[in-house]
């Protein structure tokens, strides 16, 4: 499995200034590229390589192998641009924002991450420094520090491309590392994880991993950043970014002590992780004004994401499985029932009386549907009929 491991770059401010400049010149290069891409219609790399190759690198100062890499950035970004109005990310095709979007040149800010590949950048990791181009020429001995264990996993299992990216006055380098999987076991139960706001994660052993602390956080950002917001100015606006970038880190962290501890869990007994499948579910719910802002942003998705991720890295089983009615089921008869659950917090069945907390119950019910699915997902596949002459064939 692909993991990305950040490391911190400790630059002298001529290296800082020599990485910004580099930066900065890539960038231009980009949006030149991109403005290129845009009014010829040339969207494959190589047919946009032969058009600006010579271009760049006498305009803009790049080597041969950093203009390379300008290219690829964007015809990858072209590429995700179509994926998303593909995927009606960007709203309809006739809506404003897509139009917009379609309408002109793809632009890059002066501090986007730039990609380097082996050629423009090696890791020496027993002295944890790094050899890189810059506009100003090789920049060997630049150090950089880490975790013990992001470091031990670079030093491991780092593959591929590696991201330049600045962040403030701070530089970062984030490799892609190649983890090799460790065999899935046959699980001899389920742990069943409900997701939700009030309560983050509900596990069918009946852990809650309540959310309060983490809803009163995010409220307080957001009226600091109202706060700033109102007063429209550029320095109110660049901390209002600062803030939002940190709410978001406080949440990643959130879930990643909460993934973790859950497959620890499961790791431990021997059980495998079943969760909700939630994809889709701002399309279904109908929602009040007041619910919105805090549904939509909360972090079902990451949760998901790093249980799914963390499973996989410790062997253990993984399974998403239909949502449907998990909070109005009784786990005991299989009654199903709106008034089943007469409170967001209770849940009480309206034919056999089992009564319990709601989320708690949830989880019982995603233990239960993992039970039944898992013997589809490990049920050998029946050969395909054969003819009389030997042949495989499938007659409609």
């Amino acid at each position: 499995m692909e993991l990305v491991v950040q490391v911190k770059l400790l630059p002298s401010p001529e290296q800082a200034a020599a990485l910004e400049a580099t930066l900065r010149a890539c960038n231009r290069a980009a949006d030149h590229v991109a403005r290129v891409a845009f009014g010829s219609g040339t969207r494959d790399r190589n047919g946009l390589q032969k058009l600006v190759y010579a271009e760049i690198k006498a305009e803009f100062g790049l080597s041969a192998q950093p203009a390379v890499r300008v290219v690829k950035k964007v015809v990858d970004a072209y590429a995700a641009l179509a994926a998303q109005v593909k995927a009606g990310v960007l709203g309809r095709p006739a809506s404003k924002r897509c139009r917009a979007a379609m309408g002109s040149p793809i632009a890059f800010h002066p501090q986007a991450a730039q990609p380097f590949d082996d050629r423009c950048l090696s890791w020496q990791t027993d002295a944890r420094t790094v050899s890189i181009w810059t506009v100003a020429g090789r920049m060997k001995g630049l150090r950089y520090a880490g975790a013990a264990g992001q470091l031990k996993t670079l030093a491991d299992h780092r593959k591929g491309e590696s991201d330049l990216v600045q962040r403030g006055r701070a530089w970062f380098l984030v490799a892609t590392c190649d983890v090799p999987e460790p065999e899935v076991y046959e699980p001899i139960g389920w742990i069943g994880v409900d997701r939700g706001i009030v309560n983050l994660a509900t596990t069918s052993d009946g852990a809650n991993y309540q959310g309060r602390r983490l809803s009163r956080y995010r409220r307080w950002q957001a009226r600091k950043r109202a706060e700033l917001q109102a007063k429209k100015t550029r320095s109110a606006t660049r901390r209002a970014a600062r803030r939002a970038r940190k709410e978001h880190r406080h949440a990643a962290q959130v879930n990643h002590k909460v993934s973790k501890e859950i497959v620890s869990v499961a790791q431990r007994t021997g059980r495998g992780i079943a969760v909700e499948e939630l994809d889709g579910i701002r399309d279904r719910v109908r929602l009040r004004r007041d619910q919105r802002g805090a549904f939509s942003s909360w972090p079902f998705h990451q949760l998901g994401q790093h249980l799914h991720y963390k499973a996989r890295r410790a062997g253990v089983p993984f399974l998403a499985v239909d949502a449907a009615h998990t909070s109005q089921r009784c786990p005991r008869c299989g009654h199903t029932e709106r008034a089943n659950r007469p409170t967001r917090d209770h849940f009480r069945c309206r034919q056999c009386g089992l009564a319990g907390p709601a989320d708690h119950v949830a989880g019982v019910n995603v233990r239960v549907r993992a039970r039944s699915a898992w013997v589809f997902v490990t049920m050998p596949v029946p050969a395909p009929p054969r003819s009389a002459t030997g042949a495989g064939r499938c007659d409609l």
